[in-house]
């Protein structure tokens, strides 16, 4: 039976939260829209190795599908950005994601399920390297698709773009979210994709060169 001793103990926003923090990071002022059930992720990591133990998901049958309504609209016109960072728990349907992306003037989607055609009212899609093995290939071709690939940077329309800045990896948590936070914003303020992926490609390999989840120097 493994017996833990917790030494040390760090809480952070999780989820969409942590998108948010990334955000703040790099100067930007937000609205955060979120699910009302509290969510909680408790990982157990091993200090000397860094190695996690065990992670305890609380609160997810709990979460309620979110409506639409005239002041949500009005708030996604408003914004320069719009970010959807949906785990597929059931918090955002494949038409709620849809319409977001119709009314936004720049849309990103990070999300864990399937890709539907639908999605077109997206302006870019971030995934990882096994969420993006599991799509349809046809349908990929048809969608802004960026696959990060880690260490080797990201790919998008079958060009790899190399990170300008390689670390080896100490923990990944929560990098996904900071390249996503980069990239949309530099691709806001310099509508140049090869800038864009270069620029998040270094905040997230600064976040993956340290320990727990945080957020780009």
């Amino acid at each position: 039976t493994p017996v833990f001793k917790p030494g040390e103990t760090r809480s952070n926003p999780g989820m969409a939260g942590n998108v948010v923090v990334n955000l703040k990071s790099l100067g930007i002022d937000t609205t955060f829209i979120h699910q009302k059930e509290q969510i909680r992720k408790t990982r157990y990591v091993d200090e000397k190795s860094n190695q996690m133990i065990i992670r305890v998901d609380e609160g997810e049958d709990l979460i309620e599908r979110f409506e639409m309504t005239d002041d949500v609209i009005e708030k996604i016109k408003e914004s320069d950005i719009v970010i959807i960072s949906d785990y597929n728990k059931g918090f955002l349907s494949t038409e709620t994601i849809t319409l977001i992306g119709h009314h936004a003037k720049l849309s990103i989607l990070d999300s864990k399920r399937q890709m539907v055609p639908a999605f077109t009212t997206i302006d870019f899609i971030k995934l990882n390297k096994s969420e993006r093995e599991q799509q349809d290939d046809y349908l990929v071709s048809k969608l802004n698709i960026i696959t990060t690939l880690g260490k080797k940077g990201a790919e998008y329309k079958n060009k790899i773009y190399p990170s300008p800045s390689p670390r080896d990896t100490i923990d990944v948590s929560g990098a996904g979210d900071t390249f996503t936070s980069a990239f949309i914003l530099k691709s806001h303020e310099t509508k140049d994709i090869q800038t864009s992926i270069y620029y998040a490609n270094s905040k997230a390999a600064n976040v993956v060169s340290r320990r727990g989840v945080v957020v780009p120097k």
